[in-house]
């Protein structure tokens, strides 16, 4: 085995549920925490207490690992505020060479997050002083200097937001050198506040939401003519779309717009293009469940379309390969992704286990608590799916007695190819003293090729198994971009293999 070693107690650690766990090496710790943040308030930290551990991993970690990850996670696994956090950083602690311009370079994928790395860089600096900016990283400058010639007047006009940092602001601060007359032209709008106003359904609804109306009648009729308008269009992004489909179906629109509505989310390029974690399908779904209209089911069937889109890439497994999903739905995991959100982590376990479960001829799903039980679903209906294990949760407790999962196969001595449980790690058994890494080492002797799967969906730098030895294998995220890594590990290789294969 690749990394067939005994480790005689130096890495284990007692986890937040006080039981006995390994503590992962820096570099792992920092690819789980990063990958699972939203710097929201976890269920046993603070997003405070997430920054921080941040800064402290990435003193110890390799500043080439450190801008590989942030790139890797913008670019692969769509997210959009910690690889802003990770650059800057970076910056503070590593001096000297292109590493962190060209990893800002990677990770600024839209025009405002020129002004949101800006903006954690006053924050991360304390700056309170008149000039907040002054004194910018060298090696921030010079990567800022060349995203700002990626973008054209829209891009540039649709975030030019009157916010903390402005694209002005961060004009005069990066100094870009624009590659042509024209790109000049566009910097002096900036400099001028002369952007044209874009069309963009944000502020066409703006515009209509300050006009004056005889009668709450004439609002309703004109607020639905302008989503008619808006959809004929063609410009409302997909994200804004899934973000406003309650709007659109309660302002009345008719049935030949809302196809068209389902059509845009239900087209397989452009679900691939628009890069959504799978939970925003999921939110979306949960919202229009409860709108009363008539085509509310046409756009549920559009969102289940659209969803089985993004699982097409997911290798999943042959009719021979015996596999065995286990969902974590312990108190631990009903803490919400963001401060906003609805979704909770146990959601996004559940979300990427039936994204697998679909790709998958011959899996076992269950959910564990304070008990084990195999729930049964199709195949197919990923989000339905969601919704039925969803319904059932309270059935198994609340306490995260993973083992059972282990417990269930030795016992009936079923030889599985792949046993992928989706957890926050934070595993402990409150019944006995039985423990799941036994169990699984007693487990191998039954069945010596099979492979334990750890989805990490909280990042607390800890496991309950041994990531080194006994084909247990640890992967992290909530995007579905997730499942790449299982390919990576049946070449020999595991997360940070992949991660330091990007390119700066």
């Amino acid at each position: 085995m690749k990394f067939n070693f005994t480790t005689k107690g130096e890495n284990k650690v007692i986890n937040y549920e006080g039981e006995e766990s390994y503590r992962l090496s820096p570099e792992w710790q920092l690819y789980t925490a990063a990958v699972t943040s939203s710097l929201t308030d976890k269920f046993y930290e603070k997003a405070g207490t997430r920054v921080e551990t941040l800064r402290k991993l990435i003193a110890q970690c390799d500043p080439v690992f450190v801008a590989q990850l942030a790139v890797y996670a913008r670019q692969k696994m769509n997210m959009r505020s910690i690889p802003l956090v990770l650059a800057v950083e970076l910056a503070k602690v590593h001096k000297g060479d292109a590493t962190v311009s060209k990893m800002v370079s990677g990770i600024v994928q839209r025009a405002d997050e020129i002004t949101e790395l800006l903006a954690y860089y006053q924050l991360a600096n304390e700056r309170k002083d008149t000039k907040k900016l002054n004194r910018l990283s060298k090696q921030l400058q010079t990567g800022l200097q060349n995203t700002f010639n990626r973008f054209d007047e829209y891009q540039f006009a649709k975030y030019n937001r009157d916010a903390e940092v402005k694209l002005r602001d961060a004009l005069f601060l990066v100094h870009p050198k624009a590659k042509d007359e024209s790109q000049q032209e566009l910097f002096n709008k900036i400099v001028n506040n002369g952007l044209e106003t874009p069309y963009t359904w944000e502020t066409e609804l703006s515009a209509l939401g300050q006009t004056k109306f005889v009668s709450d009648k004439e609002k309703e009729m004109a607020f639905r003519m302008k989503w008619e308008e808006l959809i004929d269009s063609r410009k409302v992004g997909y994200m804004a779309l899934m973000r406003n489909l309650r709007n659109i179906l309660e302002s009345g629109v008719s049935q030949q717009h809302i196809m068209k509505v389902c059509e845009a989310l239900s087209n397989a390029e452009a679900v691939r293009r628009s890069k959504q974690l799978p939970f925003r399908f999921l939110a979306a779904y949960r919202e229009i469940s409860i709108v009363k209209s008539a085509y509310a089911s046409r756009v549920l069937d559009a969102l289940e379309q659209a969803v089985s889109v993004s699982a097409e890439n997911i290798a999943g497994f042959g009719e021979n390969t015996k596999v065995w999903i286990a969902c974590d739905v312990s108190g631990s995991m009903q803490s919400p992704v963001s401060p906003k959100s609805k979704i909770l982590s146990y959601d996004i376990g559940l979300m990427l286990a039936m994204l697998l479960k679909s790709r998958c001829k011959n899996a076992v799903t269950g959910m564990f608590g304070n008990e084990w039980k195999v729930i049964n679903v199709p195949t197919k209906g990923i989000l339905s799916n969601v919704e039925a294990f969803y319904c059932r949760e309270g059935e198994v407790g609340y306490a995260t007695n993973g083992y059972l999962v282990i417990e269930d196969l030795l016992k009936s001595k079923q030889q599985v190819d792949k046993v992928m449980i989706f957890t926050d790690c934070q595993l402990w058994n409150n019944r006995d003293d039985q423990k799941i890494a036994n169990l699984w080492r007693d487990y191998k002797k039954v069945s010596p090729n099979s492979k334990l799967y750890l989805f990490d969906l909280a990042g607390y730098g800890t496991t309950p198994l041994n990531i080194t030895r006994e084909d247990v294998y640890l992967i992290a995220g909530w995007s579905d971009k997730v499942f790449d890594i299982i390919a990576a590990i049946d070449r020999g290789g595991d997360a940070l293999d992949e991660i330091r294969e990007t390119i700066l």
